[in-house]
C-alpha cells in the first residue's frame, strides 16, 4: 500500500544542510551533525591537529556567488562553493532508508565543497534507462534548478553515459553521479604519491567510458608545410578527437599501473619483513567517518589527521605498538568504506586494501551514533568479501559511545556478541578494547623451558617482544625462562633447553 508521498517524495534540506564556513550545522540536533567539531582541541592529542590545520588553510565560504564579481584579497585564496541539488531514486527499502541515503549524499556533497540547496527523491521500480528519473521528473527538476540558481545536479547512483548526456542536455547544468562525487573527494584528500596515483587511475577508468565529442569529433588531418613538413603523402583521415583522448587515457592508465606495481613491491617487502619477524598485525577498518583514525591515535599515539568529514583518511598509516606484557605488534589505519563504493576505487586501492586481507585481526569500527549502524556493518562486509578478508578474525568496535543512544548500543551488542564499546574521543572503553585485542592476537606456537646465561640478555629481550613469558626465575647459573615462542626463536633457545 503506497501513498502519494511514497510515489514522489520530496524534502527540503535548506535548514539542515546549509553549508557554513565552519562546515557544520549550528543546530545541535541536526540529523547531519555527528557531534565531532572541526576545530581541534589543543588539549586533545587524537586529532592530528597539524595536518588538520594544513587542510583548513583553504577554507570554503558561501560568500562568492560568481567568478565575475570583485573579491577581496582575503577571499582570493578561498574556494567558491558549488550550489547543488541532490536527486535520488528509491527502488527498495523503507522511507527511512531512502532519507538516510540522501543524508549521506548531502554529507558527501558538502565534503566535496558544495552548498546543498535542495534534495528530492522518487519511488520507482528501477531507474529510468534514458534520464534516471523519467521525462516528467526531469522537467520538474529543471524548474527547481532554475528557481534555486543551482549550477550542479548530483544523482545518488552511478549514471550510464547516455543518462548523463541526456540529463545535461535537458537541465543545462553540470550533472555528476555518486561515483564521480566520491572520486572528487578522494582526489582532494590524497596526499601520498601512491594515494594520488590510485585516485588518478580510478578517475581515468571512470572517465574513459564517458568521453564526449562535440564538433571535435572530426578527424585530425595533417597537410601543407605548416604541419611539420608532412605535405604530400602525409594527408589522411587520422584519428578523431575522441579516439585521441581515449588513446591518451589508455597510455596514462598503463603508466599508472606500472608505477603502482612498483609501489606495491615496496609495501609487500615491508609486510614480508614483519612476517619474517613474526610481528602480528591489526587493521582498523570500517565505514567512513566512523572514528578509525581517532581510535588509532587513542590506541597508539599515532598523531594522524582526524576530521569530521567523509574520507578524511586515504593514505594508510601503520604504527608499531606493544601489548601490556611487552609483545610487539602493528596497527594500521585504512581508507573508509561507504555504501556502493565505486568498483574503480576498490580495484585502484586493492594494494592498500590487501593490508586488511593479510591482517591477523580486523578492528571493524562502526559509528554507534549513526542513524543506520547495521547498514554500515553490512556495507563494510560487502567490501571485505570483495577483497577476500571474510576469513580474518574480526572484532567489532562500537565507537562514539558518548554520543550514541544506549538502546542502539544494546541492540548492536546483541547483534554482534564479539564486540566492545568505546569512545575514541573521551577514552571510554579503550582499556577494555586493548585487553580484548591483546587476547585476540595470535600466540606463539612452540612451548619451551630454557636456562639462559646472563650474557644472553638479547634473547630475553626478544622473548619479551616476540614471545610469551609465563615464568622467569633468576638463579646462580642463569635465568630459567618458561613460555612460548615462534619456531625461529624456539630453535635458538633449544641449545639452552632444560
Amino acid at each position: 500500500m503506497t501513498n502519494a508521498h511514497d510515489i514522489n517524495a520530496e524534502f527540503d534540506l535548506d535548514d539542515e544542510l546549509a553549508a557554513t564556513d565552519e562546515w557544520e550545522s549550528d543546530d545541535p540536533d541536526s540529523e547531519f551533525e555527528s557531534g565531532y567539531v572541526d576545530e581541534p582541541d589543543p588539549e586533545d592529542l587524537t586529532t592530528g591537529e597539524l595536518d588538520l590545520a594544513e587542510r583548513h588553510q583553504l577554507r570554503r565560504v558561501a560568500s562568492l556567488r560568481t567568478e565575475l564579481e570583485d573579491i577581496t584579497e582575503v577571499e582570493y585564496r578561498q574556494l567558491r562553493l558549488e550550489r547543488v541539488v541532490l536527486v535520488g531514486v528509491w527502488t527498495e527499502g523503507s522511507v527511512e532508508d531512502a532519507e538516510n541515503s540522501m543524508a549521506e549524499l548531502a554529507l558527501l556533497a558538502e565534503t566535496a565543497g558544495s552548498e546543498v540547496l535542495e534534495a528530492i527523491y522518487q519511488r520507482r521500480q528501477s531507474p529510468d534507462p534514458a534520464t534516471y528519473i523519467g521525462r516528467g521528473k526531469v522537467e520538474g527538476l529543471a524548474e527547481i534548478v532554475r528557481a534555486t540558481g543551482a549550477d550542479t545536479v548530483i544523482c545518488d547512483g552511478e549514471l550510464a553515459p547516455s543518462q548523463l548526456r541526456n540529463l545535461e542536455d535537458r537541465l543545462k547544468v553540470k550533472v555528476v553521479d555518486r561515483t564521480a562525487l566520491i572520486l572528487d573527494i578522494f582526489a582532494q584528500h590524497a596526499k601520498s604519491k601512491e594515494g594520488q596515483a590510485q585516485v588518478e587511475l580510478a578517475q581515468l577508468n571512470y572517465m574513459k567510458q564517458r568521453l564526449r565529442g562535440w564538433g571535435g569529433n572530426l578527424s585530425r588531418q595533417v597537410g601543407g608545410r605548416v604541419a611539420g613538413g608532412a605535405g604530400i603523402g602525409g594527408r589522411g583521415p587520422g584519428e578523431t578527437k575522441i579516439e585521441t583522448d581515449r588513446r591518451r587515457i589508455n597510455t596514462k592508465i598503463a603508466k599508472l599501473r606500472r608505477e603502482l606495481k612498483e609501489m606495491k613491491g615496496t609495501r609487500d617487502t615491508k609486510r614480508q619483513e614483519r612476517r619474517r619477524h613474526h610481528i602480528p598485525s591489526v587493521s582498523i577498518a570500517g565505514y567512513t567517518n566512523a572514528g578509525k583514525s581517532s581510535l588509532l591515535n587513542r590506541l597508539t599515539d599515532a598523531g594522524v589527521l582526524v576530521e569530521d568529514a567523509l574520507f578524511a583518511t586515504l593514505d594508510p598509516t601503520t604504527r608499531r605498538t606493544t601489548t601490556s606484557d611487552g609483545r610487539v605488534y602493528t596497527m594500521s589505519d585504512t581508507v573508509g568504506f561507504v555504501r556502493h563504493l565505486p568498483h574503480q576505487l576498490v580495484e585502484a586501492f586493492r594494494s592498500t586494501l590487501e593490508e586488511v586481507a593479510d591482517a591477523d585481526l580486523i578492528l571493524h569500527v562502526v559509528d554507534g551514533s549513526h542513524p543506520d549502524p547495521e547498514g554500515q556493518l553490512t556495507a563494510v562486509r560487502e567490501v571485505f568479501a570483495e577483497i577476500g578478508a571474510l576469513d580474518v578474525p574480526e572484532l567489532v568496535v562500537i565507537n562514539k559511545a558518548d554520543l550514541a543512544d544506549p538502546m542502539v548500543i544494546a541492540r548492536l551488542r546483541q547483534r554482534e556478541p564479539h564486540s566492545v564499546v568505546v569512545s575514541a574521543r573521551t577514552g571510554e572503553g579503550v582499556a577494555e578494547a586493548l585487553r580484548v585485542i591483546e587476547g585476540e592476537l595470535p600466540r606463539p606456537g612452540v612451548e619451551f623451558k630454557a636456562l639462559l646465561p646472563y650474557e644472553r640478555g638479547d634473547l630475553i629481550n626478544r622473548l619479551h617482544q616476540h614471545g610469551e613469558i609465563e615464568s622467569l626465575e633468576h638463579t646462580g647459573d642463569g635465568t630459567i625462562v618458561v613460555g612460548r615462542a615462534n619456531p625461529d626463536l624456539a630453535g635458538e633457545l633449544a641449545a639452552y633447553a632444560v
